[in-house]
């Protein structure tokens, strides 16, 4: 017989432990597909229609043929903070490029009902000092972020020469003009000496690959490009277009918790299909405390990021400035994302504590979906059975309590491998059909297909040397930044960089880092940035050294977008010591080697 698994134990025996372990593993196989990512199917060609912008009309201009300063492709945080730091370095002649009709990156497509964002927003919306703004909402609402990045575009004088729905598809670098010809979908040529890569990995929206997906008759969209004009309402909510109507939402990750609710209040009836419960804890939004706005002075926003960002990765701060749901789990953070760890207990017993600790969360937070949900079967089907930062933590005080409501079904597709088919009327699991009017799908953005990773943006260096072919064996960077042979060409993101669980920090030290580069080439005539060979491999041997070794975590974890569907990569490219550290090694590194790669 089975060991009884506990419910919410203060201390765990041997035999209890293995229950949870064995119950983890069970729940991860019944969910392993052999396709792996490949399940999904990308929002192009016949399923192109997926991806149009719903919110901005598209304008016929002529190709442009000239000559910049800098170019930043990305209209999201990162490209606005870069934006930003090189006006502040003094670059007039700027050019900004983005795929989407504004700024704002991933706040620009997510205009679901019920968005938000999951981290403070004093913490999460930069350059609040410089625009001269505090968030009205300690989790801000989507409309109030896309409206800041606007702010942030006006303030940096980022629309002067800006290029909306438009896709860089080139770049070549010239090495006796010391520039790069950037060519785009639009017929674009034009010159720059710099040219900044920040296309983000959340902005192209992927699809199940579902049989007879294209046969359903009723009406479909995907939650980052969300049809009001079939809904009706807002982002918050009112959607009486669905009145009347079967609604089914597809995902349960982030998306869906934060839009179920709204569907449910609309829908005559909704169905939720689940593959994989997330992790859903209290949330608690409420208007910005008044302690926050009184403490509003020069340096305000940057001591509240550096207090969360060293909490988050396992720092030391006497007074945690943010107190929520992710300053108190930073222990369990660790298992994906980079940081300090306890140099005084050995690997062994870190692991136990921390498994233990896992434990003890993961029975909280399946706890709470038995004080809320009062169906006991579809409580258990909500129930996460997995570690803790398997999946992307979500917080919510209404997602649980909508299955409360009689107009609202839960399926469970974990044992049938996902959803089996679609139908022209419906949508089929295993051998039972649900017929509904619309489909949403809440399933979520290809990670890493934006970017030269994917060879989607073709990137050739000097001497032809394409960066793909100079990266055939891994990475090869210094500091994440730049490569040898690729001059004035850089890299916004994690790879071979730090990671933390609010990457708009990291982006914005990224920022500040380029924009110093920047206005130290300029001051002393440099024509190139670039680091040595050298320089490449002794970082490269840095993060082999330091990286998170993470990999059996992972594999053990049900699979989701962190894992690669049940593939985890089998190396990780991350910095191991976390941002934190990683910030510092920038700042002395620019203070005592920027020569190394001025020229």
């Amino acid at each position: 017989m089975s060991p009884t698994i506990p419910s919410s134990p203060h201390r765990f025996s041997a035999e209890e432990l293995e229950a949870l372990r064995a119950r983890y593993r069970a729940e991860r196989d019944r969910r392993i597909r052999p396709d792996g990512a490949t399940q999904y199917r990308r929002a192009a060609g016949e399923f192109g229609y997926y991806a149009k912008d719903p919110y901005t009309p598209f304008q016929e201009r002529e190709p442009v043929r000239d000559r910049v300063e800098a170019t930043v492709i990305g209209g999201g945080f990162g490209g606005l903070l870069t934006g930003a730091k090189l006006r502040e370095a003094g670059v007039r002649d700027l050019r900004m490029i983005d795929e989407g009709g504004d700024f704002g990156g991933t706040w620009y497509w997510n205009r679901y009902p019920g968005i938000h964002c999951d981290i403070e927003a004093t913490v999460y919306m930069p350059l609040l000092e410089e625009v001269g703004y505090v968030p009205k909402w300690r989790y801000a609402p989507g409309e109030e972020i896309r409206q800041h990045c606007i702010a942030i575009a006006k303030r940096f004088e980022l629309y002067d020469d800006t290029m909306f729905h438009t896709r860089v598809v080139e770049l070549t670098w010239d090495d006796d003009a010391a520039e790069w010809t950037v060519k785009t979908d639009r017929g674009d040529e034009f010159t720059s000496r710099y040219v900044v890569i920040s296309s983000g990995t959340l902005t192209q929206p992927k699809l199940p690959g579902i049989p007879g997906i294209e046969d359903f008759r009723g009406h479909t969209f995907h939650t980052s490009r969300w049809d009001y004009g079939y809904t009706g309402g807002d982002q918050s909510g009112n959607l009486t277009g669905l009145a009347g109507k079967r609604v089914a939402v597809v995902g349960t990750g982030a998306t869906g918790i934060q839009v179920i609710p709204h569907l449910a209040e609309a829908a005559e009836h909704l169905y939720v299909f689940q593959r994989t419960p997330s992790t859903v804890d209290y949330r608690g939004n409420r208007p910005t405390d008044q302690s926050v706005i009184d403490s509003v002075k020069p340096g305000w926003q940057r001591e509240r990021m550096e207090n969360f960002l060293n909490l988050v990765t396992g720092g030391h701060v006497d007074v945690d400035l943010i107190d929520d749901g992710w300053t108190a789990t930073a222990r369990l953070q660790r298992q994906m994302l980079t940081g300090t760890l306890d140099p005084t207990i050995s690997a062994e017993e870190r692991e136990y504590l921390d498994e233990i600790a896992d434990f003890r969360k993961m029975d909280q937070i399946r706890a709470r979906v038995d004080s809320i949900v009062e169906d006991r079967e579809t409580a258990e089907k909500l129930k996460p059975w997995y570690r803790y930062m398997c999946k992307r933590p979500t917080f919510s005080d209404f997602y649980l309590q909508t299955f409360n409501r009689p107009n609202v079904t839960l399926v469970d597709t974990a044992d049938h491998g996902g959803i089996t088919r679609m139908t022209p009327t419906g949508i089929v699991v295993g051998d039972e059909e649900f017929e509904v009017d619309v489909v949403i799908f809440a399933t979520g953005f290809e990670v890493g297909i934006s970017g030269v990773v994917s060879g989607t943006l073709p990137v050739t260096g000097r001497g032809g040397m394409p960066l793909l072919g100079h990266w055939r064996n891994g990475p090869r960077t210094l500091h994440g930044f730049y490569s040898h042979g690729f001059p004035n060409l850089f890299h916004l993101g994690a790879l071979q960089n730090a990671a933390a669980v609010n990457f708009v920090h990291v982006l914005q030290e990224q920022a500040i880092h380029i924009g110093a580069l920047v206005a130290e080439a300029n001051t002393r005539g440099a024509k190139r940035i670039e680091p040595s060979a050298e320089a490449e491999e002794a970082w490269a041997a840095t993060i082999f050294q330091t990286a998170p070794k993470n990999f059996d975590f992972q594999a053990e974890c049900t699979p989701g977008y962190y894992n690669g569907e049940g593939n985890p990569r089998p190396v990780n490219f991350s910095f191991g010591p976390g941002p934190v550290v990683f910030h510092e090694l920038l700042r002395n590194w620019r203070a005592d080697s920027i020569d190394e790669v001025l020229s």
